[in-house]
């Protein structure tokens, strides 16, 4: 499949970024235990928020971000996708059969093979798994995206090789092999710049949620975007207590979160939640109380170019 050229420019904007166009990929969805996902946070607030079945679990979505710049395709996270075994796929609420990021890709013309870089804000299966193919009877896992460089932070790829045994479960054992063998792997420290992606790519970098979660922010004219990660997976989570059963420290989580959005505030600068089934994007304000929020939402981000 060939790449759209006309979707891709080196003409510079006015104030001399690259031109990019951003768009949100809803990919597969998933369905986890709605305590687990609001930390200590009582059913009697989350409920506010998200609906729960009979299973006490909340609706998810698996979002990702295209970045098409200067002629190549950079995707931000690749979803959970659909390498869990039917029997795995009903646990974690998986509904799709098929690899639903493969095809919003080609509902743009694009097939894995077009994608030049792939960021990995960290490396659990919600996050990660879409880099392999659909899960098939008896085939060995497949890693996709076969032209790609994959990035993600130092300190991440040692913790999935040697996760601790409260998160062993999270990460693909399989995969990990597969992007090593690849020897298209960018491991990058914090405040090291990528030569992959250019110098006017920032990172912020993250412990709380898990060691080395690696941030991406986007340089726009009007206002960078940054995509959230599990620090701040859904417009619930922009309000600064509420945090996940999930994250390794919930106090440091806060203090990261804090730091975030302030700057974010500071700089007019926007979120992409890959989590969060309602609202894909946002720009972080703040009220007369001093709490955090968002104006400019939603749910989905088609050929942002600005």
């Amino acid at each position: 499949m060939q790449r759209h050229a006309d979707t891709h420019t080196t003409a510079p904007t006015a104030n001399g970024l690259p031109r990019r166009t951003l768009t949100t990929l809803y990919g597969n969805t998933q369905k986890l235990d709605g305590g687990a996902m609001f930390g200590n946070a009582p059913r009697s607030l989350w409920q506010r928020w998200f609906d729960a079945d009979s299973q006490n679990r909340i609706h998810l979505g698996c979002r990702a971000l295209l970045v098409r710049e200067s002629g190549r395709n950079i995707l931000v996270e690749a979803g959970i996708g659909a390498f869990f075994s039917p029997e795995m796929k009903a646990r974690y609420g998986v509904e799709e059969a098929e690899h639903v990021l493969l095809q919003r890709l080609a509902d743009l013309g694009l097939s894995d093979a077009d994608i030049d870089v792939v960021i990995l804000t960290h490396l659990h299966f919600d996050h990660a798994g879409g880099l392999l193919a659909a899960w098939e009877d008896g085939a060995a896992p497949r890693l996709l995206f076969p032209n790609a460089t994959f990035i993600t932070s130092r300190r991440q790829w040692m913790r999935a090789r040697n996760p601790h045994s409260r998160d062993r479960a999270s990460f693909i054992p399989e995969l990990l092999d597969l992007l090593e063998e690849s020897q298209r792997l960018e491991l990058i420290d914090a405040g090291q710049q990528t030569p992959t992606l250019g110098a006017d790519w920032r990172f912020h970098f993250s412990d709380g949620h898990t060691p080395g979660q690696l941030l991406p922010e986007i340089p726009m004219p009007a206002g960078p975007v940054v995509f959230g990660g599990d620090l701040i997976p859904g417009a619930p989570w922009v309000h600064l207590p509420i945090t996940m059963g999930y994250d390794r420290c919930a106090e440091g989580l806060i203090d990261e979160k804090t730091i975030l959005l302030n700057d974010l505030l500071a700089r007019n600068g926007r979120l992409v939640f890959p989590h969060d089934p309602a609202i894909g994007m946002g720009r972080i304000i703040r009220d007369d109380k001093g709490r955090f929020g968002l104006s400019d939402s939603a749910r989905d981000v088609l050929a942002l170019a600005e």
